[in-house]
């Protein structure tokens, strides 16, 4: 091939060809960093290090290696007068490159990176990093040397470039720490996973505190005791969508590190990130006095049993900052301690909300009399109860305590809300899920009531002497599914109880005539029975005009929604931002559906999210970076082969044959093929199904044939070339008994030809629809990339998300309806009378045999 030649199939591939003429690799060109990409390749560099450490331990230099990778890309070229991070020269990433494979690379890595960046960040402490020259961690001598230079060239993936992807676009980089984060306090085990609050979590507590973009100014402040790896506080900052003062303390030096590092990724430098004992020496002080903070969250130890290390008792009389006028704490059991400190942290009108064991609500002695001055004080907000197995410490249940100082004098009530039912199973933890912190935040904000979800209790209640200011969810709020209960009367004298079928009451006040049409009165009151045979119920209620009318209107609110959204869609470009992009989309699909009979909004609404997370994410990512059209290109071209299986240059302008792999994650081409060359795609569907039909033919022509004696017997193997051996055998030995034996080898002989010459042909036009394929991409405008995108991939899917919806409120409603008809098929006396039959038959039979039941 020419130089010129060359050079026109590199612009095509968009890749370069190495010297040795022997692979493909790809051309070093600034592209989106998909969050997918960038988690499974930061989730490899744990792979380096995994082997020899706890997860407690490697984590460290995993996120050591993410931030400083992160801040060298943002900062080590910064033409900043005061730039949030120095990157001394010397100090930077590209300066720990130049170490692998050296000798001593992890002396190196301490002495010539970590110590001055630690000398001129005064933020930044050595123990906030971990030691890159511990041998019983990396091991020694070449061990520690291929570990850490692995660990290193990972990080120089071009996926890993953050240069062009900064922590203010959409926080990609601090969502990838706390993918880390999450990975890490699953592995770490029951004893050391407390360092990260669950980011589902964390957004409840941010929302219910009432902090917004309208109430949050440059002076307003936010406060953790408790700050473990500093998540929290990042979401109620990310909820305050402002730059606010961010305070935070943590025991564990290597923790605190950590949130330090979790800050800066956030674009948070100036956060204020202290070590030490909250409880016996908090750092934050005016004075001789706590400071006090707008909002105060925390996640504290679950029953800390040493939480009084370094108090003197009795604490009401003796501690400085006068946090336990209500009480002292239990000695054994410190929840009260860190919430009463809480509560002292806050302003007169300030905010606040803590995560704490079920215990605190029910538990009696000190807890009981601390609980009762906190109900009276109305400073008790709110009780959000979640589900079991959230939190990496521990597998109990917890809840969110809210707390308001402001008017607390005038509430009347705590608002509480059962959630533990709301959640996904994720591996061996439990997960809230987009639409359980929605109704959550939804709910609490709204502060209605819910029936067996949430109710606002009177503060009378509270007090009635029979609940003694016990706040235990279940006295208030009964979230149990009702029993299914048999009706003894219905099996006796047969018919189905009208109680079971006016359990589906919203159904059936949508679908009033679709009961008529399914049921008449058993002839006596209170039961009925099926007008019709059981296998006609779902065709019946599917056929009916009601249910018509209520698909119709659903799929009417969809298109409206469609019509609305459509337009902020299209108007979605290269620069823009794709969190804000789903915030639009998502809350006008939960608002449009809040209407929509029969349906849950909120499902509606998870599917969209679970499809975000999936793949409309990725897709936003590549538009806001690269543009549509760019976005859609082929982004990777995995090799091409020869016949040997051999990587070659290809030789001519039709080097595909099938050989070539491609792939735009923004258009796959499926979505392209099914727009612009369905023909081609239909004709190759009939040729692999007359394929598939006459390979079908060729086995069950081989296992007729093939028991003993038969004509495939003898062959080791089925194959064009012993087939046509032994036809040759048989026509030359002209031997007239192996006709039949013959005819079934010419036989097997066309249709394998037949089969061969329909492989040879879907391969060619398989070839030939991915060039079409391939060269169409280019040339695709961007309206017609949009049209792709938006209508027949992003849309299309959600369309089939919502007809999933009505086909489960089909399958609910009739599958019940099978089950109470076959319940009370066959009452009692029938059952009887069919046993005696039975037993007659039973004695007839015995007595022709000779035998006599008594």
């Amino acid at each position: 091939m020419s130089s010129s030649g060359r050079a026109e199939h590199q612009r095509l591939l968009g890749r370069k060809w190495s010297a040795s003429g022997t692979r493909l690799t790809q051309s070093p060109s600034p592209m989106a960093i998909k969050k997918s990409d960038l988690y499974s390749s930061l989730w490899a560099s744990c792979d380096a290090l995994r082997g020899g450490m706890d997860a407690s331990q490697y984590k460290d230099y995993v996120l050591f290696m993410l931030f400083i990778k992160y801040v060298s890309d943002k900062y080590a070229d910064s033409q900043d007068l005061r730039p949030a991070i120095v990157i001394p020269q010397g100090a930077s990433f590209r300066d720990m490159v130049a170490l692998k494979g050296k000798s001593d690379i992890g002396d190196r890595i301490n002495t010539d990176i970590i110590q001055p960046l630690v000398d001129a960040n005064t933020r930044l402490a050595r123990t906030d990093f971990p030691d890159f020259n511990d041998p019983n961690k990396l091991g020694e001598g070449k061990d520690m040397v291929d570990t850490l230079s692995n660990l290193i060239g990972i990080f120089q993936k071009p996926e890993l470039d953050f240069s062009d992807n900064r922590a203010e676009h959409d926080d990609i980089l601090g969502d990838a720490y706390e993918f880390l984060m999450r990975h890490f306090a699953t592995e770490s085990g029951k004893s050391k996973g407390q360092f990260y609050t669950p980011s589902e979590v964390s957004r409840v507590i941010a929302q219910v505190i009432g902090i917004s973009s309208e109430n949050a100014k440059a002076s307003t402040t936010a406060y953790d005791p408790t700050c473990g790896s500093g998540s929290l506080l990042l979401k109620v900052a990310a909820q305050a969508g402002k730059r606010i003062t961010l305070e935070g303390q943590e025991k564990d030096v290597t923790t605190a590190g950590l949130a330090r590092m979790n800050m800066i990724l956030h674009d948070f430098p100036t956060a204020n990130i202290l070590s030490g004992n909250t409880l016996a020496a908090p750092k934050f002080k005016d004075g001789e006095q706590l400071r006090t903070y707008d909002y105060v969250v925390a996640n504290p130890p679950f029953s800390d049993k040493a939480w009084s290390t370094g108090l003197v008792t009795p604490l009401k009389e003796n501690d400085p900052y006068k946090r336990f006028s209500w009480g002292d704490p239990p000695a054994k059991q410190g929840d009260y301690a860190y919430l009463l400190h809480i509560i002292r942290s806050m302003k007169s009108t300030g905010k606040g909300a803590c995560i704490l064991p079920h215990g605190v609500l029910f538990r009696g002695n000190a807890e009981a009399v601390i609980r009762e001055q906190l109900v009276r004080s109305g400073i008790l907000k709110g009780i959000i109860g979640l589900p079991a197995n959230l939190f990496y410490g521990t597998g109990i249940p917890a809840c969110i305590v809210v707390l308001d100082k402001q008017n607390a004098s005038a509430r009347k009530g705590v608002f509480m809300i059962d959630a533990s039912k709301g959640y996904i199973k994720d591996g061996n933890k439990n997960r809230l899920r987009e639409q359980d912190i929605h109704r959550i935040v939804d709910t609490f904000t709204r502060q209605v009531d819910i029936a067996r979800y949430a109710r606002m209790v009177p503060l009378a209640e509270i007090a009635d002497p029979k609940n003694d200011f016990n706040l235990n969810l279940p006295r208030y709020i009964d979230s149990s599914e009702p029993e299914d209960l048999q009706d003894i009367d219905g099996h006796l004298r047969g018919g189905i109880p009208e109680r079971d079928l006016d359990a589906f009451a919203a159904d059936w006040q949508v679908l009033p005539g679709v009961r008529q049409a399914l049921f008449e009165s058993a002839g006596r009151p209170g039961y009925a029975r099926l007008k019709l045979p059981l296998a006609e119920v779902k065709a019946t209620v599917l056929s009916h005009p009601e249910f018509a009318a209520f698909t119709n209107k659903v799929n009417t609110s969809l298109g409206k929604w469609q019509q609305a959204i459509t337009p902020r869609l299209i108007g979605f470009d290269q620069g823009d931002h794709p969190n804000a992009l789903i915030d639009t989309v998502s809350e006008t699909l939960l608002a449009a559906f809040q209407a929509a009979p029969l349906l849950d909004a909120y499902d509606v609404y998870q599917h969209l999210m679970d499809y975000w997370a999936e793949t409309m994410q990725d897709d936003a990512y590549l538009v806001a970076a690269d543009g549509w059209v760019k976005g859609a290109q082929p982004r990777e071209i995995v090799k091409v082969l020869n016949k040997d299986n051999k990587l070659v240059w290809p030789e001519a302008p039709d080097y595909l044959q099938g050989k070539r792999r491609f792939k735009s994650d923004l258009i796959p081409k499926a979505l392209l093929v099914a727009r612009y060359f369905a023909t081609e795609q239909t004709a190759i569907d009939a040729t692999r199904a007359e394929l598939e039909a006459l390979q079908a033919q060729l086995t069950e022509l081989e296992e007729e044939h093939s028991g003993e004696d038969a004509v495939f017997s003898g062959f080791d193997s089925i194959s064009a070339a012993t087939v046509k051996e032994r036809i040759r055998e048989l026509s030359e030995g002209g031997d007239g008994d192996g006709a039949n034996e013959l005819a079934v080898l010419k036989q097997w002989q066309r249709l394998a030809d037949t089969v061969a010459a329909l492989r040879k042909q879907l391969r060619e036009a398989e070839a030939a629809l991915d060039t079409l394929a391939f060269q169409k991409y280019p040339k695709l405008k961007e309206a017609e990339v949009k049209a792709l995108v938006i209508d027949n991939k992003w849309l299309a899917r959600l369309h089939a998300d919502v007809q999933g919806e009505l086909d489960r409120i089909s399958q609910t409603l009739t599958g019940r309806i099978r089950e109470l008809a076959e319940r009370y098929a066959t009452p009692l006396p029938q059952l009887t009378d069919e046993v005696e039959a039975l037993a007659r038959r039973v004695d007839e039979h015995l007595k022709k045999m000779g035998f006599a039941w008594t």
